[in-house]
């Protein structure tokens, strides 16, 4: 089943020049970019991103964190492109991530309030749309 995913490259993966490496992983995996932008978000857009999360103890470290730097937006496409990309990111925590994941190869932990581990995936087809809607308006 064709399907579409928000992926973010964090301002720690931008920072670190990253992006292209990402990039390069998505493409190589053989999954499509509909929509590509470097971006500054707002605290605006992220309450909306984040809303879950809100009150939630990690909320406001993550959500400054989220404001430290441009954050490369993009939407992905292609057969179960949610659940491989997530696989392909690795887990969560960057130090005990597989070898050979992104956050498995590239990251690690810098012991900050929140984990800084370069990618965000969409979760599931219904985030991935709500996703999609908040960050490409045009998509939706």
């Amino acid at each position: 089943m064709t399907e579409r995913s928000l992926v973010l490259v964090k301002p720690d993966g931008v920072r670190r020049g990253l992006t292209g490496e990402v990039i390069r992983r998505v493409e190589a995996k053989g999954y499509r970019l509909v929509a590509l932008e470097l971006r500054t978000a707002t605290r605006e857009l992220l309450a909306e991103h984040y809303a879950e999360h809100e009150g939630k103890p990690f909320y406001e470290p993550l959500v400054e964190f989220m404001l430290s730097g441009p954050v490369a937006a993009m939407v992905l496409e292609g057969e179960r492109c949610i659940e491989g990309f997530r696989s392909l990111a690795g887990a969560t925590d960057p130090t005990v991530a597989a070898p050979g994941t992104i956050r498995g190869d590239l990251g690690r932990d810098w012991g900050e309030k929140v984990q800084q581990n370069i990618v965000h995936g969409s979760d599931a087809p219904e985030s991935a749309e709500r996703e999609i809607a908040i960050w490409f308006t045009d998509l939706a």
